[in-house]
């Protein structure tokens, strides 16, 4: 007489195991896909939280899984698009883009992942991508990927010293290259290590790189009726995302004059995981009326000391609108340094001036001019020499103006 008890007991009992397992199984399916024949190491793919947040409703960060089509598990990155805003529901509702990346082998044109939930906590990720201001060293704003390291120069730098203290003094915006031949973050140890430390290689890289008041490795500037007008040293910094696959941050600079055209400008650089070259997107606005400048973005023309006796090539190319400098050296080897422009349409010319050569875009005020940037180090051993050099830049080049297609489904 207690069979139809059991009997539902155990009708219930399945009910709840089917429905756990119906919980686990919710997926949401990701296809990535892309028309080139060339191979595209970490290629990053960015999803809309929101997209994941309707597939999987109230997943937060920590408790997600990205698959690929193996299913081995890959590490991955939440944005959080307002960190102090509340979030009562616990859904989620703060954060930005889901993150992960995949390497696209020559002639592999598409891919498939899964994102599911989780029960357990996925621990952090190596940091492969790092951006923070070091106020410890005069507001210095310094960003990283495994493969190289960069900084430019802020606002204490550049005030002057106190009547009677010793303090260096510059104003600069160009931007430095940090040398790596380690695949880690060396940003924190490095200025841990100190300043005389750093410019020598005690194993890890070195910073080498000459800056002083040229554009660096894809400093901005403005140039009206044949002459280059920079800002100061940056202003305010704001890091929107850092790591552990993409940093993405932003720098705004103080109005300045160029030959009476009044200039503003905030850029934001993208740096991610197993990419030498960052991308920026660089706002200029101007009181002109008519006749808006061109934008300058440079390469500076000594990125080592004359000591070091440097030889340097130089390959501009208008049809790809792109820039690429090769300096070999007698004892530090040899260092790649490139612009890029990202769309073509902007390609305006070549210029240059005492301290830099340049690539030369059409600008307009308030629409930012897109561009990529960035070095690479023979010592690395990431590049073997300058044919290397210039087939990555080409092929970043490339992939940036064929960005990759995605598309999302649900399975349950």
């Amino acid at each position: 007489m207690h069979l139809p008890r059991l009997l539902a007991s155990a009708l219930a009992a399945a009910a709840l195991v089917h429905g756990a397992h119906a919980a686990t199984t919710e997926k949401l399916l990701v296809t990535v896909s892309h028309d080139l024949d060339l191979a595209r190491p970490s290629e990053t793919i960015t999803i809309p939280w929101s997209e994941v947040n309707k597939a999987l409703p109230s997943a937060l960060l920590q408790k997600i899984v990205v698959r690929d089509a193996s299913g081995r598990s890959l590490p991955y990155q939440v944005t959080n698009v307002a960190p102090l805003a509340k979030d009562p529901q616990n859904v989620g509702a703060t954060y930005g883009e889901l993150i992960f990346q995949h390497d696209f082998a020559a002639g592999e044109k598409s891919a498939a992942f899964t994102v599911e939930k989780s029960e357990t906590v996925s621990p952090p990720f190596p940091v492969k991508a790092f951006a923070r201001q070091v106020p410890e060293r005069l507001d210095d704003f310094a960003w990283e990927s495994d493969r190289v390291a960069y900084r430019t120069y802020g606002p204490a730098l550049a005030a002057p010293a106190p009547a009677g203290a010793v303090k260096e003094v510059l104003v600069a915006s160009g931007i430095d290259v940090w040398a790596k031949r380690v695949d880690y973050p060396v940003i924190d140890r490095w200025y841990n290590k100190g300043h005389d430390h750093y410019h020598h290689d005690e194993g890890e890289g070195m910073d080498f790189f000459g800056v002083a008041a040229s554009r660096g490795c894809g400093g901005t500037g403005v140039w009206n009726k044949g002459r280059l007008y920079v800002s100061g040293n940056y202003k305010t910094a704001r890091v929107v995302a850092s790591g552990p696959i993409r940093a993405i941050f932003e720098l705004g600079y103080d109005t300045w004059a160029a030959d009476g055209v009044l200039v503003s400008e905030v850029k934001r650089f993208t740096i991610d995981a197993g990419h030498n070259l960052f991308a920026v997107e660089s706002t200029f606005v101007f009181t002109a009326k008519e006749a808006i400048p061109e934008i300058a973005i440079g390469l500076t023309k000594a990125p080592f000391d004359k000591k070091q006796n440097p030889r340097q090539t130089l390959s501009p190319s208008a049809p790809e609108a792109t820039l690429v400098q090769w300096t070999s050296t007698d004892s530090l080897d040899s260092l790649g340094t490139a612009v890029v422009l990202i769309s073509t349409d902007t390609f305006a010319g070549f210029a240059e001036d005492e301290r830099n050569h340049l690539v030369l875009a059409k600008a307009t005020s308030g629409q930012p001019v897109r561009y990529l940037a960035g070095a690479g180090w023979t010592r690395s051993g990431q590049f073997a020499d300058q044919a290397a050099w210039q087939a990555h830049v080409l092929s970043e080049a490339a992939r940036a103006r064929a960005p990759v297609r995605i598309t999302l489904s649900n399975s349950r």
